[in-house]
């Protein structure tokens, strides 16, 4: 069974598609996106292209894909630079002002750009527009009057999960930044929940980044409509997610989840990888790796010596992606400044795999079954990795609390433990048993959005409503009203009675 899932999983958009009707046209949009986010709209490239469609998409990282029908226009501008920032000196100082400095410029120079000019005079040549939903705002003048997907790179977003006409309930839905320790969440968690949620969509959406960003897009096209209201018109989102990794929800039709689309079956590995993992014997080995936005050799030099001393006091092999030169490292560390990491999270020996928490890194551990010891910086991280230690999946650090002891301690109780393995192991069989792979989902509902034409049957009324409307205060207000007139009525009511009945007697009495 396990065997059949993984050729499945690995054919990713077979035959069990019926032919496109014809060969479309499609655009992705994410002129700000991290390599990881790239990464997530690659396998939905990858796959339409497959299927005779020609794919453009306008990037801000260099090109990625050889396929003959995929074509990418790299804007070429420079606000968005992730490889050059230190994600530990973000991690002092995680806020929204460098996100906004960047959306600002990019909205103000963007369509300056020749390519990218010539790329909007041309949008409507698409049948379809793919945008990445997080810090892609100004992307949506492409989309007016368009049919268009948004893809949650990040996942399940509350915010835009309430465009779509689907609000989540913040007794159980966290936003994406708030840290619940555990569930359920007690009533102290699910008031600030509440709190975060109205602070970061007031924030961001109303208050100070998109208005920001609507001035700027204003002042390129004064007769564009305002920017949340194109938003609302996204046909769907495919979502980087999967319910048996996160928490089960309620979704609408127009929410399509498609996590995990980028993890794959093992393939071989370097010959001198392979025997030295091998090698290792029934201690097994440590993978370490930060991701590909945080550089190893921006480590603070305290953690970086507390995890070469942890390193030294263990009989595992550990497996480094250090980016840069490193010294005083024992004989059983190796270090690389790239690996394949799904091949290596694959491989038998593989014991535990130390991990920063990215999103995509978490999904790929859970597809390979391999426990975790997370040591999150920013953004999502923190999140994924109290979700690692509340599945059980493995243990999360802080980093401020490093020591080489908890490293060690960590690392041994992951190791000997074996429930660890078995609850990865579990999730892994969850997330792989499904219907249809990921790339088929996002597939099919790319190709049924254009068939249909921007698929209006698949929005939620919900969506059109404002929060008066949807919270029904008018309703109330009017009910309100209702009662407080019969209250008024039967007032006046028993007044008039009282008065006949009473007054009549006090009148006999007063004769």
């Amino acid at each position: 069974m396990v065997l059949m899932v993984v050729a499945a999983w690995a054919g990713g958009v077979s035959g069990d598609l019926p032919p496109p009707e014809a060969p479309y046209k499609i655009l992705m949009l994410l002129p700000v996106s991290s390599r990881s986010h790239n990464r997530v709209f690659q396998p939905v490239a990858e796959a339409l292209a497959d299927r005779g469609h020609q794919v453009v998409m306008l990037t801000n990282i260099p090109v990625a894909s050889k396929h003959p029908n995929i074509k990418e226009i790299n804007h070429g501008l420079s606000f968005f630079e992730v490889a050059k920032v230190n994600m530990f000196e973000v991690r002092k100082n995680e806020n929204f002002g460098g996100l906004k400095k960047t959306m600002l410029s990019f909205a103000k120079h963007l369509y300056k750009v020749p390519a990218v000019a010539k790329l909007f005079e041309r949008r409507k040549e698409f049948d379809v527009i793919l945008v990445n939903h997080w810090f892609n705002e100004f992307a949506y003048p492409f989309v007016h009057e368009v049919p268009f997907i948004t893809v949650a790179t990040p996942g399940l977003d509350p915010h835009q999960s309430a465009v779509l006409g689907n609000v989540l309930s913040p007794s159980y839905v966290p936003d994406m930044m708030f840290l619940p320790t555990s569930f359920p969440m007690s009533a102290w968690n699910r008031f600030k929940n509440v709190l975060c949620l109205l602070a970061s969509g007031v924030t961001w959406r109303h208050w100070d980044v998109v208005p920001l960003v609507q001035g700027e897009i204003s002042a390129h096209f004064p007769d564009l409509p305002p920017l949340l209201e194109i938003e609302r018109n996204q046909s769907l989102t495919l979502m980087n997610t999967h319910f048996s990794i996160t928490t089960p929800v309620p979704l609408l039709p127009s929410q399509v989840e498609v996590g995990a689309m980028h993890c794959r079956p093992a393939k071989p590995l370097p010959k001198d990888l392979e025997s030295w993992l091998a090698g290792a014997g029934s201690a097994g080995v440590i993978y370490f790796s930060l991701g590909s936005v945080t550089r190893g050799e921006t480590m603070p030099p305290e953690y970086r010596q507390a995890f070469l001393e942890a390193f030294r006091r263990l009989p595992q092999r550990v497996l480094w992606k250090y980016e840069g030169e490193l010294e005083g490292v024992s004989d059983n560390v190796r270090i690389s400044s790239w690996l394949p990491q799904q091949d290596v999270l694959a491989h038998d020996s593989v014991k535990v795999f130390i991990s920063h928490g990215g999103l995509l890194s978490l999904q790929e551990s859970i597809f390979h079954a391999t426990p975790l010891l997370v040591l999150p910086i920013f953004g999502d991280q923190p999140k994924n990795a109290m979700f690692v230690e509340n599945s059980g999946l493995g243990h999360r650090l802080v980093w401020e609390e490093l020591t080489a002891d908890s490293i060690v301690d960590a690392l041994t109780d992951i190791i000997t433990k074996p429930k660890y393995k078995e609850n990865v192991t579990r999730m892994s069989a969850s997330l792989r048993d499904q219907l249809t792979t990921p790339q088929e989902r996002a597939v099919f509902w790319t190709e049924y959005v254009i068939r249909h034409r921007g698929a209006p049957q698949l929005r939620c009324p919900g969506a059109q409503l404002s929060w008066v409307q949807f919270l029904m205060l008018d309703v109330v207000g009017l009910l309100l009203a209702a009662l407080l007139l019969l209250v008024f009525i039967l007032r006046r009511f028993v007044r008039t009675v009282s008065a006949i009945l009473f007054g009549n007697t006090a009148k006999k009495k007063t004769a």
